[in-house]
């Protein structure tokens, strides 16, 4: 990754200092306007420009505002200096120019740093709002609203080369088709979601598969069902797909209580033969053992609430049938393990499964931070909700885990909040089991 000082152009530091201390030789002569004027403006637009590997228009403006920023912080010690340095030598008897050189300065400065967080702020998906709050809320807080800003441009550069990194590999093997499978892929979702075309289940997996030559499908099934209705559907949905297609199989990438429902599909309602493979993604085979304690503990009238508001919501919002308690019911381990020896592995189909760890339940995102602790009580190590004992199953297993605090979650197995995790490239991933699946001719 290029090192943050190489990314100040001493031509740009060098035209903000004149342009920003210029004052006096204006005052002289306002013929001194025009040069300034030209180098602040041009530099203004054109910071960042060289860069020219950076294939996107966000990312491109989310480096200009980086460099404007970086920028604006090395001249601003300049024109304090140089200031201050008239103020005393030149002209000790008189403050009143320095007060307007002062303003002057000061103008030229927050336009460049409107410029440069205007930037950040529109384009950058790493920030997220966390860090976008606390540049607002320590704006005006001395030392604090430089250690802020120094985060969150530092933030910023690594996504901008991050993705730029990615985008190069895949420019590199974009003739490789690397997950150009024979059969297309089906993503399965878990409970409490849905397939919605605004905001991706899968986050930015989709994408980063089909751009490697992938072809997706969705499960297209209700949020909350019992499992054996859910298969119903999600069976449906593999038959519309090779009925339509032609294709005569799919590729099932399915997570949470998803790996379950096409358990159950594969099992018992005649699809088999319609599918190559499965791999399940933190799925619960033999169950939550947390979720059935909650049940337990929970009075029945706040679970009945809670399931009459979650299914009256859910019906608006375009499910059919759902039933929030018979989802849940079946997650649990009384239930699922019973189900798990009734279902042996699918004679014919190549089955995989996959479960991450969290490590620390502070330093992931929430609710995840929360579950995991009671989950673990129960469950032992685990995602935030599914303990990795339960989630093995299929003919191998992978556990994903990264050193530090963080870990990572049930939730960023699927990229649901679309963050880069040090250690963890989830697109690549997915690529990786995909690409993998093309090697065994599936």
């Amino acid at each position: 990754m290029m090192k943050h000082y190489k990314l100040i152009d001493v031509l740009h530091v060098f035209s903000v200092a004149f342009a920003t201390n210029a004052f006096f030789l204006i005052r002289q002569s306002r013929w001194w306007i025009l040069p300034a004027a030209v180098l602040f403006i041009l530099s203004g637009i054109t910071m960042g420009a060289m860069r020219h590997d950076i294939h996107s228009d966000r990312l491109r403006l989310a480096y200009h505002g980086c460099v404007v920023l970086i920028v604006t912080s090395a001249t601003v010690p300049v024109t304090l200096m140089h200031y201050t340095y008239m103020m005393q030598f030149y002209l000790p008897d008189n403050h009143v120019p320095f007060v307007w050189a002062a303003v002057y300065a000061l103008v030229l400065y927050v336009v460049l740093f409107a410029n440069g967080v205007i930037s950040i702020y529109v384009t950058s998906h790493q920030l997220g709002l966390k860090w976008r709050a606390l540049g607002v809320l320590f704006a005006i807080v001395p030392v604090l609203n430089t250690y802020t800003l120094g985060r969150m441009v530092a933030r910023v550069l690594r996504e901008v080369e991050f993705e730029t990194m990615r985008t190069e590999r895949n420019l590199a093997r974009s003739d490789d088709k690397v997950c150009g499978t024979k059969y297309p892929i089906l993503l399965v979702h878990g409970i409490f979601m849905r397939d919605w075309g605004l905001f991706n289940y899968w986050g930015r997996i989709p994408e980063e598969l089909e751009t490697n030559g992938a072809l997706i499908y969705y499960g297209e099934h209700q949020s909350a069902l019992p499992v054996a209705e859910s298969a119903r559907e999600i069976a449906a949905r593999i038959r519309w797909i090779v009925n339509k297609s032609g294709c005569e199989k799919v590729n099932i990438i399915a997570h949470s209580k998803g790996g379950l429902d096409c358990r159950y599909a594969l099992e018992h309602l005649g699809v088999r033969d319609m599918v190559a493979s499965l791999t399940t993604i933190g799925s619960p085979h033999r169950g939550v053992v947390f979720a059935e304690k909650l049940l337990r503990t929970v009075p029945k009238w706040i679970a009945r609430r809670i399931e009459n508001s979650y299914n009256r919501s859910m019906q608006f919002l375009g499910d059919k049938t759902p039933d929030f308690m018979a989802g849940v019911r079946d997650l649990t381990a009384f239930v699922s393990v019973k189900r798990d020896r009734e279902m042996p592995l699918p004679e014919g189909v190549f089955t995989q499964s996959y479960c991450s760890k969290q490590n620390k339940p502070r330093a992931g995102r929430f609710p995840m931070n929360i579950s995991e602790r009671y989950c673990r009580r129960y469950d032992g190590p685990n995602d935030g909700l599914v303990g990795i004992e339960s989630s093995v199953w299929g003919e191998r297993f992978g556990l994903i885990e990264i050193e530090g605090h963080r870990g990572i979650t049930h939730m960023d197995m699927i990229d649901m909040s679309r963050e880069d995790i040090a250690g963890f490239d989830v697109r690549e991933f997915y690529v990786g089991v995909v690409s993998d699946l093309k090697s065994r001719g599936f």
